[in-house]
């Protein structure tokens, strides 16, 4: 079992035993078909990884293209820097898209915004990803290494809200570590999403900037499970999981975040229960 198999299946099981209800409050999101798409949810969530162990993979089910998928989304915002759908290789931000494929100022429109940031050498005009490379290069020891993406002033232009919206980077004995803040989370469609995509960025940056990998602490507001999704998530935390210690490669040894590109992630030392079949599932939007 890897440690993320571990904190899926233990938070599920906390929000299946103690969650609180969604009905009767008049929730925002629906199915395809109209209808309210309730849940059930637990309130402050904390996942911990340590990804010089292990790379953050559920073996419940199968991950194997996931991962490249989370990784390209992660590089479309955090690299490309782009709120535009046409620059996604994957169909995950359709929905929200107007026709000419933008998302609003959300995600990467907020990543590309710059700022007059404090220095060394004086103000720099750069942008919060380029921030936080500087730091870790050249101010390491610093406990105000951070993002935040929900910027009140731009929320009426987002055609979604962000979820993980704030990062904290600490450096510690040469070790990268990232604090990911997330005000909601749908467990069956986006938490090994997330950990993953998020986990590769730890990887970037650490190569980057010269460090190892240290952990991944994942902070959640809101962690929950949709209705439609409970006899999937019931059937995912009794299905055994695998012995095995995925490890990320990254074929590029580049020291330029701007570098990388998707096909140069490799997952070795994986596998999945290939007795589990979801089919489709059910969004909710």
């Amino acid at each position: 079992m890897t440690q993320a198999d571990k904190n899926f299946i233990d938070t599920c099981k906390q929000i299946l035993e103690h969650g609180y209800s969604s009905e009767g409050t008049n929730v925002r999101t629906r199915w395809e078909d109209g209808s309210e798409a309730n849940y059930i949810s637990v309130i402050g969530v904390t996942n911990k990884y340590d990804l010089e162990k292990e790379f953050p993979m559920i073996t419940l089910r199968n991950n194997t293209n996931t991962v490249k998928r989370a990784i390209d989304e992660l590089l479309w915002i955090w690299q490309k820097k782009s709120n535009n759908i046409n620059e996604l290789n994957s169909h995950i931000w359709d929905q929200w898209a107007d026709e000419n494929g933008s998302i609003g100022k959300a995600y990467g429109y907020q990543m590309q915004r710059k700022y007059d940031f404090k220095t060394k050498s004086g103000i720099k005009n750069i942008d919060q990803v380029d921030y936080v490379l500087y730091l870790l290069k050249n101010d390491p020891s610093s406990r105000r290494i951070m993002t935040n993406i929900f910027n009140f002033e731009d929320l009426k232009d987002m055609n979604l809200e962000p979820c993980a919206y704030g990062t904290q980077w600490l450096v510690k004995e040469g070790k990268l570590h990232l604090i990911l803040n997330q005000r909601s989370q749908d467990m069956l469609a986006a938490n090994g999403w997330n950990t993953m995509q998020y986990a590769a960025l730890v990887h970037m940056f650490a190569q980057c900037t010269g460090l190892k990998v240290g952990t991944l602490t994942h902070n959640i507001g809101d962690c929950h499970i949709y209705d439609r999704h409970i006899p999937l998530i019931e059937k995912l935390i009794i299905a055994e999981p695998m012995d095995v210690t995925p490890q990320l490669i990254i074929h590029n040894d580049t020291k330029n975040f701007y570098d990388f590109k998707v096909e140069d992630f490799e997952i070795v030392g994986y596998d999945y229960n290939k007795n589990i079949n979801l089919g489709k599932i059910p969004v909710a939007i």
